[in-house]
Order: structure tokens, then C-alpha cells, then sequence
């Protein structure tokens, strides 16, 4: 079994909550280094780990033969940026026994130059294997060049300073070779500006235009509150790439020659600044959600990007406090690394989020964490005591929501389990895409519950699933529209098997609002069915649940509402409970017992409630009220915090809510008026 990092010698003086400092990050970056390096056999050897997995990643069989490069330089690259802040402080570090200095200052330079063992191909070269492609010649290579660009320039006296001017030359050829080739249209632009900027630094001509072309382009995806779209969606690559890359390029080239362009993107991290830190929850920890979930506490890295700017306006102790404790999220578990290299996994090794695009060496992107070591030691992010942000004045009982509406994200960050919900819009996926679906349309994501994969048992966790014609036909929700937030209640559409060619009124839809109690989310849905002949089924889904064989399950009754409660431990041993309560139309409550969909543990169990509808046409019950509410001990759910809502008024007198708003009282005082008319005027994707 794999040893977890453990802090020698925390510092609760200045670092209350983590105990990390500057030296533990050190520490951090040396154990991961030595896990890699264990691996390799002397300074000719490329960084390749050992595999697992050889049919999602690549390289595998249907790969074509330059694949194998691709994933020698993304070893190299991605590694580079745990080993380049090293560097830039001690020449003389080592890994697995090897010197840092020579096996980079190595490598880097065989990566660049055709004809090397260890050479990565060029753009040029890629092309004339591959022929011309449509609609472009796209390379994992752009990619790492840009890590490759980063990893100099952070250590630049100790390797790129001391190559000899032909050795650059031959570095600076193979980057311009990508830099101003054809590249994705998202967040890879970024790529290719660090490219060119490296360039510009060195003295060598650029294609002024292009790299201009390439950061209007960029900002023309922000969307308000610091976030880009990336792609359709929003996820993380808004601070691992657009918030770290841009204020890079600031410092490299776009205050000298670009200053309009750099005081926009200075302006968006430190907008970024002002609400990222409520997406983490109590403990620092990070939100399983988006695509590339295996880079972990990268995300975290934005911080630092902030600090590179000349105006920045992150909160030093808070943006530390939050950077230990994604770190020791993720560290701190004995399950993350396979061969002592994190694993293709959020948290153990998790297939159902692995994407083709990655490979064994993938997950080393978490690196970019560690460029907050290029910050120096007097520097307020190490020196400022840790603080913990808005936690610290919260009281009992109490959830701080946070919207923002320019990318469809909304956070409740709750006291009483010091966990962090979040809730999206904004979302379409293909139909066949269930990958896409988990990582993007839950109705919630928990920073302590990560995301369930799809179960098949026709039940899934955070979603509604509606079932034709006796389960032959079941519809997933593609699509997630946002609407707003209204005095409390967070409005959104779910589609069903959604198509942007098909007419709304030929695919199921459920209108939905929500909001938050203490320690998680009442809903109170309206459903919106398509004509279907033979009656459908609806189910809805709560967190997965880790189960570890030890799991007590409860039920309970109140009135016309029902609720299940699980108690049990996760995989590192610590307290869970969840809860699922059901109201009115639902039917019944039931269990889902699942293995290898859950990121936590192998085997896992979902609370899921269900209802039917036969006729045609009929006017019967539209609206879903349900909660789900979590908590991090043993200690029991009190019969108010099980059944919150003590009446549902309805606006008909059939009291079946098919028109008019709904009306909740809850047991806390609160009456809550959910007004789906509200919703259909103000749809956004």
C-alpha cells in the first residue's frame, strides 16, 4: 500500500487549519517527484510510468504511432512543473537518485531536437505522417509546449540559461514550430500565446497579429465573475488554464505590448478572486466536477496566477489555507497513488471520469499547484496566518448561497457539515455522452459526495431519469437551463434526450427549484411531459453513498412523507450520514446498490424515489418535493432537519400545482413561494 504524505513538523502557528508552510509544499513536490522517479532507470530515460489502464488512454491500440511521443513529452512536460520550482531554489535537488538538473536540462533539449532518442516530433512532421486533417492538424504536443515554456522560464537560471545559444536555438525552433500552427479554438489558444510570448522574450520575431487574434479571441469567451466558457460549458479550465495562463502572458508580454488586453484579463482574476474561494468548502476541499477531474488540486493555481499580476487583490491567508487543503484533500489519502504515481482518478482509480485525451502521465498536471513555490518565501501568501474566509463567520445552522449568473454557478456553502453544494445550468451534452452528463448536468455536486457514475439500474445519483413504455425507452437529461435566483429558489430546466432540432414540446422537461436547508437542498420540481402513450416512470436519485459494509439504513414516516437514512464510513474511515425524504406525489423510497461507480469506494448505495404516470392526459400531481441532506457524524437527524417542509399550498384547488406558483412552509419559518412562470422567459445555455 502506498504511504500518504504526511507533513513533518506542521506549523499550527502561521498555518492554524493545515499546519503546511512553504517547506511542507517543498516536501509535497519532492515525495510526488520521488514516486515518478522510482520509475526511472537514468537520465537517457523518458518519463514514462507504469499503466493500468491501456483502453481509454492513450497510448493504446487504435493510437496512432506518434501517440507513443505525445506521451513521452507529457511525462516530461507535466513533471517539470513539480521539479522547476525546486530547481529555481536548489540546483543540486534529486529524485529516485537522479540529479533534477541534468535530467531536465537533458531531456528538455532531446524533446526539441529531431533525430534525438527521446525527440517528441514537430508540428511539420506530425503533419506529413498524418496527411492534412479537417478540420485542423491538432497535437497533444501544443499542449506541452506550453508546460515545456512555463517549466523554463520558472527555472531559467539553473537550466535554460546554461545551455549553449545553438542549444536554444534548436529549443526555440521546435516551439516556434508550434506557436503559431493551427490550434483548438478554447482554452488552447492559451498555448499557443505563451508560445509565441516565450518567443518574443528571447528575442526571436512573432506574428504580432496572430497573437493578438489569439487573446481577443480569448476574452471574448469571459462570461462575467471571472469564469470563460470553455468550449460549450463552464468547469475548471476557467483557473487551471485561462486564469493561470493569461496573467503569465501579462507578465511576459501583454503589459509591455499589449496593455489594453492585460488590464482586461488583470481585471478578471482579480474579479475571479473575489468569489472563487466560496466554491471550496471548510476544509479547502475541491468539488469533483467537470472534465479532467484526475488534475485534482490544479485548480488551485489560479491563486498563484493572481499573485503573478501587478495588481492582485487575492487574500493571502485564505488562498493558502485553501491551496493546503486541496493539496492535503488529495495527499492525505493512501489511495491516490498506483505504483506511487497519482492514479487515472479523482481519488482511487476511477474509469468512468477518464477521458481518451489523457494518458498514465496525465494526472501530473497537478503540478501546476505547486508554481505557488515560485512565489519567495517572504512573499504574503507563505507569510500571512491562515484565514479561513467566510467559514470563520458563519453561525450555526447557517449557508452562505453565492450566484453567478454570467456562467450558471451557484455555491451554498453550509456551516453545520462545512460542506460546499453546487448547483449549474448552462449544460448540454450528446445523448450518448454519459460521461459528459455526470461531469456537467447533476442537478448538485457535493464537495463530499463526489459524482456517481451512471448505474444502469435505472436509477441514478443527482439526476431524474423518466422511463417509457414500461422501461423500454428511458430519456437522460442532456440539457440543463438556467433561469435565476429568486428570493431563495435557484430556477433551472432539465431536458430530456434533448436535440436542438427537435421542438421542446416532443421531449420531456422538468421546471426546477430549489434551496437550500442547513445541511443541504429541498426540491420542489414541476414536471413537464410530452404526450406519451403507455405512461412513464420518474426516479431521482441522491449522492452515492460509500459503502464499506458496515452501512445502518433507517426509514422513517411523517404524515405522507418518507425518508431513508444511511450511516456508515467512507474508505479513509471517517463518519457519513445522508438523508433522502420524498413528499406527496413521489411513491416510494428504495435502494441502489451499485460497485465501481462511486470515485471514493467500490461499491456504493444510492436512495432513489419514484412515481408513475398512465394517462395521456390527466391532471394529477406535477410537482416533486424532495430533500437531500448530508452530515459528516453519527450524530442522528432530528425529525425537523428529516421533514423540513411542514405544508405544500397549492395555487389550484385540485391541489395538484400544474399551474399557478407553490407555496413552501417549512418547520424553520420560512415560507418559500416557488413561481415556475418565472422560469420560461429567461432560459440561458
Amino acid at each position: 500500500m502506498n504511504q500518504r504524505f504526511v507533513p513533518k513538523e506542521p506549523d499550527y502557528e502561521r498555518s492554524p487549519y493545515t499546519g503546511m508552510t512553504r517547506k511542507h509544499w517543498k516536501d509535497a513536490a519532492k515525495y510526488l517527484l520521488d514516486g515518478v522517479f522510482c520509475h526511472i532507470r537514468d537520465i537517457s530515460s523518458p518519463v514514462l510510468v507504469p499503466r493500468y489502464e491501456k483502453e481509454v488512454t492513450y497510448p493504446n491500440e487504435a493510437s496512432p504511432e506518434w501517440k507513443k511521443k505525445a506521451e513521452m513529452f507529457e511525462g516530461l512536460a507535466r513533471s517539470f512543473f513539480l521539479a522547476a520550482p525546486l530547481l529555481a531554489e536548489d540546483p543540486e535537488v534529486t529524485a529516485g537518485g537522479l540529479p533534477l538538473r541534468e535530467y531536465y536540462k537533458k531531456q528538455a533539449l532531446e524533446a526539441c531536437t529531431p533525430g534525438a532518442e527521446n525527440y517528441v516530433l514537430g508540428y511539420e512532421e506530425l503533419c506529413r505522417l498524418e496527411g492534412e486533417r479537417e478540420p485542423l492538424n491538432l497535437y497533444q504536443q501544443t499542449v506541452e509546449t506550453c508546460a515545456l515554456v512555463i517549466c523554463l522560464w520558472a527555472c531559467r537560471a539553473v537550466i535554460w540559461d546554461d545551455y549553449e545559444e545553438s542549444e536554444r536555438q534548436v529549443i526555440l525552433d521546435f516551439i516556434g514550430g508550434y506557436a503559431d500552427k493551427a490550434t483548438v479554438p478554447h482554452n488552447w489558444r492559451m498555448f499557443n500565446m505563451l508560445s509565441l510570448a516565450f518567443l518574443w522574450m528571447n528575442g526571436q520575431d512573432i506574428d504580432e497579429d496572430m497573437m493578438r487574434h489569439h487573446a481577443a479571441a480569448i476574452l471574448n469567451y469571459y462570461s462575467g465573475d471571472g469564469w470563460y466558457r470553455d468550449g460549450n460549458s463552464f468547469d475548471y479550465y476557467s483557473v487551471w488554464a485561462f486564469q493561470l495562463y493569461a496573467p503569465l502572458w501579462c507578465v511576459w508580454y501583454g503589459y509591455e505590448k499589449e496593455p489594453c488586453l492585460a488590464a482586461e484579463f488583470e481585471e478578471h482574476s482579480n474579479r475571479l478572486m473575489d468569489n472563487y474561494p466560496v466554491m471550496f468548502d471548510e476544509k479547502g476541499w475541491v468539488n469533483m466536477w467537470g472534465r479532467s477531474g484526475l488534475y485534482r488540486n490544479a485548480v488551485t493555481s489560479a491563486f498563484t496566477g493572481n499573485y503573478f499580476l501587478k495588481n492582485h487583490r487575492a487574500n493571502p491567508g485564505l488562498a493558502r489555507r485553501i491551496s493546503s487543503g486541496a493539496l492535503l484533500q488529495f495527499l492525505g489519502r493512501d489511495d491516490i497513488l498506483w505504483e506511487r504515481v497519482p492514479v487515472l482518478g479523482f481519488y482511487r482509480p476511477f474509469l468512468p471520469m477518464i477521458q481518451s485525451y489523457s494518458c498514465a502521465e496525465s494526472p501530473l498536471w497537478m503540478g501546476k499547484a505547486f508554481l505557488c513555490l515560485l512565489l519567495p518565501e517572504e512573499h504574503p501568501f507563505w507569510r500571512a496566518k491562515e484565514e479561513n474566509g467566510l467559514w470563520t463567520a458563519m453561525k450555526p445552522g447557517e449557508t452562505k448561497e453565492t450566484v453567478l449568473a454570467g456562467p450558471g454557478l451557484h455555491f451554498s456553502n453550509h456551516k453545520d457539515n462545512g460542506t460546499t453544494e453546487l448547483r449549474t445550468g448552462k449544460v448540454v451534452r450528446a445523448v450518448s455522452d454519459e460521461g459528459g452528463m455526470c461531469c456537467y448536468g447533476k442537478l448538485a455536486y457535493s464537495s463530499k459526495y463526489p459524482w456517481e457514475a451512471f448505474t444502469g439500474a435505472g436509477c441514478e445519483s443527482q439526476m431524474y431519469l423518466i422511463a417509457e413504455k414500461g422501461g423500454e425507452i428511458l430519456c437522460r437529461p442532456n440539457a440543463l437551463l438556467w433561469s435565476a435566483e429568486k428570493d431563495g429558489a435557484l430556477y433551472r430546466r432539465c431536458l430530456f434526450d434533448y436535440e436542438c432540432g427537435k421542438e421542446l414540446h416532443w421531449m420531456h422537461a422538468i421546471d426546477l427549484a430549489d434551496l437550500s436547508v442547513p445541511e443541504g437542498i429541498v426540491r420542489a420540481d414541476r414536471i413537464r411531459l410530452k404526450p406519451c402513450r403507455g405512461g412513464v416512470r420518474i426516479t431521482l436519485g441522491s449522492y452515492g453513498f460509500p459503502d464499506m459494509g458496515n452501512v445502518q439504513i433507517r426509514e422513517l414516516a411523517r404524515g405522507n412523507a418518507r425518508a431513508v437514512v444511511l450511516k456508515g464510513k467512507d474508505s479513509q474511515g471517517r463518519e457519513k450520514q445522508m438523508a433522502m425524504t420524498a413528499y406527496g406525489m413521489w411513491e416510494k423510497l428504495c435502494l441502489t446498490y451499485s460497485r465501481e461507480t462511486n470515485a471514493d469506494a467500490e461499491r456504493s448505495m444510492i436512495i432513489s424515489a419514484s412515481c408513475s404516470r398512465k394517462k395521456l392526459y390527466g391532471y394529477e400531481p406535477f410537482v416533486l418535493v424532495s430533500q437531500v441532506i448530508t452530515r459528516e457524524s453519527f450524530e442522528d437527524f432530528t425529525e425537523e432537519e428529516l421533514f423540513p417542509v411542514e405544508a405544500i399550498k397549492y395555487t389550484d384547488p385540485q391541489n395538484c400545482g400544474g399551474y399557478g406558483p407553490v407555496r413552501l412552509e417549512l418547520r424553520d419559518g420560512r415560507k418559500v413561494t416557488i413561481d415556475y412562470g418565472k422560469t420560461e422567459g429567461n432560459l440561458e445555455i
